[in-house]
């Protein structure tokens, strides 16, 4: 990447000169460090109501907003919506407004209490970012999530997909094998760039890990290799696409 050698926030994929302070960019690698994001919601939410949530990026060094973005999987902007009962699932993607050099989203939250908001973007010249942040819709919360081992296959739309774990109970820290087979076989495309996107998250919503498939061609079945972080109960959420059907 080139980076002005005075304003590390100022960076490009190209050489050329600093707009701020006219010095020569210069080579580097890019650090992985942390961006921030700040995620609002207006009017104040409510559970039912129509809320527009903005996400602002700004950088680390000088807390000045982030205005140019890599695409990932097709898109400027992941954004991942869970509410604190497990029972609330949305992968959507904001819209750049360069009016206010942010994200926005128009939605509904169907429910008060409180939602994790896992954001996953690229800042161009930088490393990739997959930050989280907590939403409060005021009123009760609901009750804790009670969740059971259940890996019996799931009946969508267009296919059945059953789901083999190996080790057969993970454990916290090593590598586990999630292999998913899909019925009928024919059909299936990439979502957004990847044969399919899973969301893990632990019970109390501190653990959520945004991954695709390690194995996976095309065809109906495929494998995420995962390592739980901790001893807790996880729900995974996976979106497949089969002849244009999510």
């Amino acid at each position: 990447i080139y980076m002005c050698p005075m304003d590390k926030d100022i960076r490009a994929h190209a050489p050329g000169k600093c707009p701020r302070c006219g010095m020569t960019l210069v080579n580097s690698i890019p650090e992985p460090a942390e961006y921030h994001l700040d995620v609002t919601a207006s009017p104040a939410p409510a559970a039912g109501a129509p809320v527009r949530l903005t996400f602002e990026v700004t950088d680390p060094w000088k807390g000045n907003p982030v205005t140019k973005y890599s695409v990932i999987h097709e898109k400027l902007f992941h954004a991942f919506l869970v509410s604190e009962d497990l029972d609330v699932f949305r992968h959507v993607h904001p819209e750049w407004r360069e009016d206010v050099h942010a994200f926005t989203y128009d939605t509904t939250l169907p429910k008060s209490g409180m939602y994790r908001v896992l954001g996953d973007f690229y800042p161009e010249a930088a490393t990739p970012q997959l930050l989280a942040q907590t939403l409060v819709v005021p009123g009760p919360s609901p009750a804790p999530a009670r969740l059971t081992r259940k890996e019996a296959p799931k009946q969508t739309e267009n296919m059945t997909v059953a789901i083999t774990v190996s080790p057969e109970t993970p454990v916290a820290g090593v590598s586990s094998r999630v292999r998913f087979t899909l019925d009928p076989a024919d059909g299936h495309e990439r979502y957004l760039g990847a044969w399919a996107h899973m969301l893990a998250a632990s019970d109390d919503l501190i653990d959520l890990m945004h991954m695709h498939p390690t194995i996976a061609d095309g065809q109906h079945e495929m494998q995420f290799d995962i390592v739980f972080p901790r001893p807790r109960v996880y729900r995974i959420w996976v979106q497949f696409q089969r002849n244009g059907v999510v």
